[in-house]
């Protein structure tokens, strides 16, 4: 070997130490405790336990619907419109036509291929299913093809329900809200 062939294993050899000394050195300036238990927890998917909250009084539906505003729920659903139609006859979308929900027979929309968990739901769409279905729709589909999360706010669900009922020809009573 040559005094050159030296020189490259003294540099490759102290950018070795170099490099640990680095290691070394960062590990003292910054501390960082190791877990009791290694790894992280994944998302469940389920909302976290909260404190023990007094449950603020849920307003029946009959209720809300009394004082729902169809023009708030027709804004509501700009979102909608990208996957439903709401003219009579309208061709379906990636969800099926709503004219006329309130009433219908679940899964029943012509031209739209409903899931098997639709289908085999039954019944006919009343103004407790749509809110229900709103509200989380694979909870009260499960198995169902709509992508929608579901609207939290009751208030928001009546005034979309509300619209959905303006859109027949002739549209369901109301239900009479408990005095």
């Amino acid at each position: 070997m040559t005094f050159l062939d030296y020189r490259y294993l003294g540099a490759l050899f102290g950018a070795v130490l170099f490099a640990l000394f680095l290691g070394v050195f960062s590990d003292a300036l910054v501390h960082s405790p190791m877990p009791k238990v290694p790894g992280f927890d994944l998302p469940s998917g389920e909302a976290p336990a909260k404190a023990a909250a007094p449950a603020a009084a849920a307003v029946p539906l009959p209720a809300l619907l009394a004082k729902a505003d169809p023009a708030k729920g027709q804004a509501l659903t700009k979102v909608c419109a990208t996957c439903h139609s709401f003219e009579k006859g309208g061709a379906a979308k990636v969800g099926p036509d709503l004219y006329g929900i309130v009433g219908r027979p679940k899964g029943s929309a012509a031209g739209f291929g409903y899931s098997d968990a639709m289908k085999a739901k039954g019944g006919d769409w009343t103004f407790d299913d749509l809110n229900s279905f709103i509200a989380s729709p694979k909870t009260f589909v499960p198995g169902t093809k709509m992508g929608f999360g579901g609207e939290p706010d009751a208030g928001k669900r009546a005034d979309i329900i509300a619209y959905l009922r303006t859109l027949s020809d002739s549209p369901v009573p109301l239900p009479a809200a408990a005095k």
